[in-house]
């Protein structure tokens, strides 16, 4: 079961960070989302419906849209200030003062297509938990692209 329609796409601002501790400048993105599920029953008495899964991943990309996001766990990250107003940080030694609701606190490494994916599955599951019939759904693949033909998937095995 797919469902990677051109609607399922948020814009960022972001900026990648490198294990030498330099970085991206901060510069955007139009990402585009996509989910696949792999199913184990294709019966008539287990079908799945495709609006839980689109209005999940709707809810997901409007949750980022028009957001710059930061990644919280990432060693060169440091959070200075959050007083609802402001978010002042550092980022490899860089100061950056941006209005709270422009910002998107993120519990991953990095601003980058792999862990974006990742989180982006995260979601999506949680999401849809309680939605999809016990033991139908066996994986769930979400691919996030940077641009056409450049992205990332991630693979979570569902079977138990």
């Amino acid at each position: 079961m797919v469902v990677a329609r051109e609607q399922y796409k948020f814009s960022v601002a972001h900026m990648t960070v490198f294990p030498d501790g330099t970085k991206e400048r901060l510069h955007g993105h139009n990402y585009q989302v996509g989910a696949v599920l792999e199913l184990t029953d294709i019966s008539f008495a287990h079908m799945i419906a495709f609006a839980p899964i689109k209005d999940a991943l709707a809810a997901i990309c409007l949750d980022f849209r028009e957001r710059t996001l930061l990644a919280q766990k990432n060693p060169f990250f440091e959070l200075v200030r959050d007083d609802g107003e402001e978010i002042e940080l550092r980022l490899c030694g860089k100061r950056y003062v941006l209005p709270r609701e422009d910002v998107l606190l993120l519990p991953i490494d990095n601003i980058a297509v792999e862990p974006l994916a990742a989180h982006v599955a995260d979601l999506l599951l949680a999401r849809l938990a309680g939605l999809l019939p016990e033991g139908v759904v066996s994986a769930l693949e979400v691919t996030v692209n940077e641009g056409p033909g450049q992205g990332a998937s991630c693979h979570l095995d569902l079977a138990r």
